[in-house]
């Protein structure tokens, strides 16, 4: 069961970084909410991290810069 919790959060984490990338987001909240709203149920937990937040708040200014 922890192998598909991994699986899941890093599926999250995965959409998460596509997400910022996109450039229509200001940073990782505002991703975290996109994803709750595309219904991933881990958004919170996969997001949880200081890394996983700084990766995806790096990625939503290096797209918003473009």
């Amino acid at each position: 069961m922890i192998h598909g919790d991994d699986r899941g959060l890093q599926a999250a984490r995965a959409r998460a970084y596509i997400l910022a990338e996109t450039g229509q987001f200001d940073n990782s909240h505002a991703v975290q909410q996109a994803l709750i709203a595309e219904g991933w149920p881990n958004a919170g937990l996969a997001l949880d991290s200081d890394y996983a937040r700084k990766a995806v708040g790096e990625r939503c200014r290096a797209a918003k810069a473009h």
